[in-house]
């Protein structure tokens, strides 16, 4: 696609103005770090010299982090945590990124989703993950706190431009809170963007979606070997689920958003050099998307812009952020 760079730039700069409301699986990643010691005489483990700690936003957290550090933190998070240790871990990290975490619902009888990654090394290597350890509760969440988090999102809409359904499968999107979360933005004509892994049919009457290329694939059903498949997978995407826009990741490929009337945009990968660590890539894409979208950006140009930050993202370890002045230097080098 031929890019106009200033109209660009417009749009990145009005990232700020949106309020964006995620509503998902809401996660914390316990990124613990050590120096390798010794092998223990217990087992053939390593034993590891803790040196730090680190608590980073993902999964559904990380969508909502990446929209924080763009639009002067207008961002706000609604989903499920337990009444356990990393619970209070999980709200204190959302409140040092500035993220209103007020109508977090609390369910006693479900795990506060973590993934605790460690991670070792010795002076003469990088930095490695040895294990990851997750905690959490699959089961659909509960008809009683489903009730609660209908009754957080029917106050939550009206109040922000943007809503961004980020599906881990992990049990808070229920199909009662999918179809409502839909049906209150359009009534309030709210940006609502889903980024699901799985089901994709089942998201009905909405502004986008970012499936990546494999799931995709399981979705339309048949393998995408070319660009004339990404067309008709678009094509069947778009009658399946009446979206205005698709955006397909295609990883190395770059990007494809099908839109109605046979209107397509392929567009590259900005940088394959520097690729350092793809973790929360996807929900950078859809964070940056979406915000585009609500800002007034058409979605290939929108499309470009999330495309831009995840090559700044994937440059750093674990799940990371970026920021407008970033993506305009970036843009600059376009």
């Amino acid at each position: 696609m031929n890019i106009d760079k200033e109209k660009l730039v417009s749009y990145i700069k009005k990232l700020a103005e949106p309020k964006v409301l995620v509503i998902g699986d809401l996660a914390l990643d316990e990124m613990i770090y050590g120096d390798a010691e010794r092998i223990s005489r217990e087992a053939p483990v390593l034993i590891l010299q803790h040196t730090h700690t680190k608590l980073i936003l993902g999964g559904a957290s990380n969508a909502a982090h990446n929209v924080a550090t763009l639009n002067n933190r207008q961002v706000s998070v609604i989903g499920v945590i337990g009444d356990d240790y990393q619970a209070g871990q999980l709200l204190e990290t959302f409140e040092k990124a500035g993220i209103n975490c007020d109508r977090m619902i609390k369910d006693p009888t479900r795990k506060t989703t973590t993934k605790t990654r460690i991670s070792g090394a010795i002076t003469t290597s990088i930095t490695q993950q040895i294990v990851r350890v997750d905690r959490q509760t699959n089961a659909p969440i509960s008809k009683e706190t489903e009730e609660k988090v209908l009754n957080a999102i029917e106050k939550a809409i009206p109040q922000h431009d943007a809503v961004i359904l980020s599906d881990y499968h992990i049990g808070t999107l229920t199909d009662k809170i999918i179809k409502r979360a839909i049906e209150l933005a359009n009534i309030y004509k709210k940006v609502i963007v889903v980024d699901a892994q799985k089901d994709l049919e089942k998201y009905k009457d909405i502004t986008s979606m970012t499936p990546n290329l494999p799931d995709t694939q399981k979705s339309v059903g048949f393998t995408i070997e070319s660009e004339e498949d990404l067309k008709r997978a678009g094509d069947k995407l778009l009658y399946k689920t009446f979206a205005q826009a698709v955006l397909i990741t295609c990883g190395a490929d770059g990007m494809f958003v099908a839109e109605p009337d046979k209107k397509y945009t392929k567009i590259p990968v900005f940088n394959k050099s520097e690729v350092f660590d793809v973790t929360g890539a996807g929900d950078t894409v859809t964070a940056v998307y979406s915000l585009a979208l609500a800002a007034g950006a058409e979605p290939a140009y929108a499309a470009v812009i999330g495309n831009v930050a995840a090559s700044i993202v994937v440059r750093q370890y674990g799940c990371a952020t970026t920021t407008v002045e970033e993506l305009l230097s970036a843009v600059e080098k376009l």
